[in-house]
């Protein structure tokens, strides 16, 4: 492991030589899979209407709201914040809630670009050059986060339009200084795996994507990111935390099945 900040790390003192060789390499194989075509990079995404209900996001197959989609089921913080003001967060917060009477939005995504990555890194491995091999696994997965990136600068910009006027540089795309979050199932504010099977089955990812879940919701492709989008300035980044047992029990009932971190 090479540790440090690029691309200050190319001239680092100790790993400085290792980084730029590195990067030689991982651009070389890059050129390679570009010219070569031996990824294959696939998505699926869509935006529906929706309202909070309590800790709940109803989807709605139209506008009409007559027809309910899908339920996705959030979880709250649970934190002491020492009487500072600050709310404890949920994601739901950031959707309007059904008695405002606003019909709100919210989106959801599924991207990979690890279609043929198994059978080339396998390649590389059986001609005893693991060193690609591991090359090629990691190369996928940066350019799956990449490509979520990248969709949802276009979803803000074009697809939905929300940020239509967004102008930003390469430095303020990766300080997040845009407009609405992407987080994901099993990741800290919506802590339960399980939810990706709801966002699986919206998006139909298996048939539109080629992207399955195993039994423990992990997704393959391993080179695979999915996520919600929501699209107020107010939406942040947070961690659910401790799940308390009173909340554990809410919960439990709303989604109909046992609770895991």
């Amino acid at each position: 492991e090479l540790a440090g900040y690029y691309p200050a790390i190319l001239d680092d003192a100790v790993v400085g030589t290792q980084a730029r060789t590195l990067l030689a390499d991982a651009k070389a194989m890059l050129h390679t899979l570009v010219t070569d075509g031996r990824i294959e990079a696939r998505a699926a995404f869509g935006f529906w209407p929706a309202n909070a209900l309590g800790d709940d996001i109803v989807l709605y197959t139209e506008e009409s709201k007559t027809e309910r989609l899908a339920t996705l089921h959030m979880l709250r913080q649970q934190l002491d914040k020492k009487g500072d003001g600050r709310p404890n967060s949920c994601l739901a917060d950031f959707v309007a809630p059904a008695e405002s009477g606003v019909t709100d939005y919210v989106g959801a995504f599924a991207v990979t670009t690890g279609h043929g990555v198994e059978t080339l890194a396998a390649e590389y491995r059986a001609a005893h050059d693991d060193y690609s091999a591991i090359l090629v696994q990691a190369l996928a997965d940066r350019l799956a986060e990449a490509f979520a990136e990248r969709l949802h600068q276009r979803v803000r910009t074009e697809f939905w339009a929300y940020a239509a006027g967004e102008s930003l540089d390469n430095e303020g795309l990766i300080k997040e200084r845009y407009q609405g979050i992407r987080p994901a199932p099993g990741y800290p504010a919506c802590p339960d795996h399980a939810e990706k099977g709801t966002l699986f089955s919206l998006l139909q990812v298996p048939d539109r994507a080629g992207i399955t879940l195993t039994e423990s919701f992990a997704m393959f492709p391993a080179a695979s990111v999915s996520g919600w989008y929501f699209w107020r300035p107010e939406a942040k980044y947070f961690g659910v935390g401790q799940v308390e047992d009173s909340q554990r029990t809410d919960y439990e009932a709303r989604t109909r099945r046992p609770f895991r971190l």
